[in-house]
């Protein structure tokens, strides 16, 4: 294999034992029919063998490159650091669940060679249960209404993209990282291909609706002011309504002589306007935070073992 190969296939993987072997078996058998390759699999702090099992296919085949953390820091930082480590003219996404299917490469590479820089591979079909698919749906109609970029819906993780996108990716270094909005925001021309969307026959899925939901506010957070921008509609809107309902007290006291009985309207006001208040304080809490992790200049991910 030359220095610089064709192909990075960077490949995240957590507790995926069980599919290892035969991801390797399969994409191998596609990426040498392609051109030179290494594959690059970050183990993302995993609690089974799946390191081992790095290790014994580095050994037989030293395409295969391993990089292993020291714990669990989370999918998209993992595709962060296959990317740094990744030396081809062209990179290659995808899971390591086998939902996306190797042999759909070789047509993403071939409608990338049409001049396109970043090819994304859209599910035609989603093969995960009904309330996967409910998450899944949520979570894109949330991120793309909120984001403030376009991102195509139904993407997997599996895609090919020219390396000058690689090089602008490693040139953004934030920890509040969502991998889809950095590459959707670089702008580079895109195309989408519909691709076969693989059941997963082993393991179990990493992603619930508690992840997606937190994962799809971090992107929100990390690409647009708009959650700041209606925590200002929100208080404009309870400030109008405290104005009406006094407007409205005021009238019945002097032109209609109807004292105001009771705490229930004093009560229902206070908890509306509180609630809002904290909920404003909670979204400008969320972007201080993001200001105090990057101040504070931490590794974005720290590394136990390497094999390159």
């Amino acid at each position: 294999m030359t220095s610089v190969p064709d192909f990075s296939v960077i490949i995240p993987v957590f507790n995926e034992e069980e599919n290892l072997d035969q991801l390797y078996l399969r994409l191998s058998a596609v990426l040498v029919k392609l051109g030179t390759y290494e594959i690059i699999l970050v183990d993302d702090g995993s609690r089974d063998s799946s390191w081992e099992m790095i290790r014994e296919l580095h050994g037989k085949d030293p395409r295969v490159k391993g990089v292993s953390f020291s714990r669990n820091f989370g999918h998209h930082i993992a595709i962060t650091a296959g990317l740094d480590h990744a030396k081809g003219q062209k990179i290659i996404l995808m899971d390591g669940d086998l939902q996306d299917r190797p042999e759909e490469i070789p047509r993403l590479y071939q409608k990338m060679q049409e001049g396109f820089d970043l090819v994304y591979g859209i599910r035609r079909v989603k093969k995960d249960s009904p309330m996967k698919r409910l998450n899944s749906f949520l979570f894109w109609w949330f991120l793309n209404r909120f984001s403030g970029i376009t991102i195509p819906r139904n993407q997997t993780l599996l895609r090919i993209f020219d390396r000058k996108i690689l090089d602008v990716l490693n040139n953004m270094r934030e920890r509040a990282r969502f991998i889809h909005g950095m590459i959707a925001w670089t702008g580079f021309r895109t195309a989408l291909l519909e691709v076969e969307h693989a059941p997963r026959e082993r393991g179990v899925s990493k992603y619930n609706m508690v992840k997606l939901f937190r994962l799809a506010f971090n992107a929100i957070t990390s690409f647009s002011v708009v959650p700041l921008r209606l925590a200002t509609y929100l208080g404009i809107l309870s400030s109008g309504v405290g104005f009406c309902y006094a407007l409205y007290f005021l009238y019945k006291k002097i032109f209609l002589g109807i004292p105001v009985l009771g705490y229930a309207s004093i009560i229902v006001a206070v908890l509306f306007v509180g609630g809002v208040q904290l909920l404003i304080l909670g979204i400008i809490g969320e972007y201080l935070g993001r200001v105090y992790q990057e101040v504070q200049a931490r590794p974005i991910y720290i590394l136990r073992d390497q094999l390159l």
